[in-house]
């Protein structure tokens, strides 16, 4: 019996923790289009959002927000290192503010502290 989506197993598909549905892109070149973007993103899954730098100081980068997290996985898997009009691109998750970090890592201390007094681990030894 086929299975309705048997090409995709995902159900019990263990990601990194820093995959993400949002890529920021780098060395990007500095004419590419939304157009451009999309076609080259779009190959991998649907594109919720595609923001590409015009400043000064973001041109060259874009941010691509995929629908679906392994999509978002697949296109980084592979562009990185894609070559668009002689530039070779860095793909990257988007990694959410350090604040966001740094709770995290106070809330695993806490968590490490809570289950060293449960097993009795002490830091002294």
């Amino acid at each position: 019996m086929a299975m309705a989506n048997a090409g995709k197993p995902r159900a019990n598909v263990r990601l990194p923790p820093e995959v993400n549905r949002v890529l920021f892109v780098r060395n990007l070149p500095f004419k590419i289009t939304a157009e451009e973007m999309y076609d080259i993103f779009g190959k991998y899954g649907s594109i919720r959002q595609i923001r590409v730098g015009t400043a000064n100081d973001t041109r060259g980068t874009a941010f691509v927000v995929y629908e679906d997290i392994f999509d978002a996985k697949a296109a980084c898997d592979h562009l990185q290192g894609f070559n668009i009009l002689g530039r070779y691109l860095i793909v990257l998750y988007y990694q959410p503010n350090k604040v966001t970090k740094k709770m995290n890592i106070q809330k695993k201390e806490e968590e490490l502290k809570e289950l060293k007094s449960k097993y009795g681990v002490s830091d002294d030894d």
